[in-house]
């Protein structure tokens, strides 16, 4: 590495160290009121400030910076909270299910099924997996997919027209 690269390294580490500086301590307390707790504010603020410090380059007025990084703490924030709370949906439909019997499944049945599943669309599979294999209502599917409800049941329809047609037969 030149000496020209070396200086150049230097400046940016200086730039990055400023705006940490500058920004960190009231966004770290922002990250707190959020999480209530330490541990998971100083989490966010580092993950935060490492998203948008990555996009620095790209901003049209670097002078909003702090508004940036509150945007993408608040944003990772409200995307930590949707994964838990779909994780605690899980584990409550996990909990509902019904004990595990002794039997063994039909591994010839689920083979063909996951290879009928692979030759679907992307999002007909998703759609399916998502209202069926996680038991979501088609609203939950939609919202998790970006799209409509009426969107969601026709990807369902025509995923399960498709299955019929590969598997000759219900699906299970």
């Amino acid at each position: 590495m030149g000496m020209d690269a070396i200086h150049a390294a230097e400046i940016e580490a200086d730039k990055l160290n400023r705006l940490y500086r500058q920004h960190v301590p009231r966004v770290r307390a922002l990250a707190y009121l959020l999480t209530g707790n330490e541990a998971d504010a100083d989490d966010l603020v580092h993950e935060a400030f490492i998203r948008a410090s990555g996009r620095f380059a790209h901003l049209t007025r670097p002078a909003n910076f702090g508004a940036y990084l509150r945007r993408t703490l608040i944003n990772l924030h409200i995307n930590r909270l949707r994964r838990l709370r779909l994780e605690r949906r899980y584990l409550g439909w996990l909990r509902r299910q019904p004990e595990v019997s002794e039997a063994l499944p039909n591994f010839e049945a689920i083979d063909e099924l996951v290879r009928a599943l692979r030759c679907l669309p992307t999002r007909q599979r998703a759609a399916l997996l998502l209202r069926y294999g996680e038991d979501m209502s088609e609203a939950q599917v939609a919202e998790i997919m970006g799209c409509s409800g009426a969107a969601v049941r026709n990807l369902i329809s025509r995923g399960l027209r498709q299955l019929r047609e590969e598997i000759g037969g219900e699906p299970g």
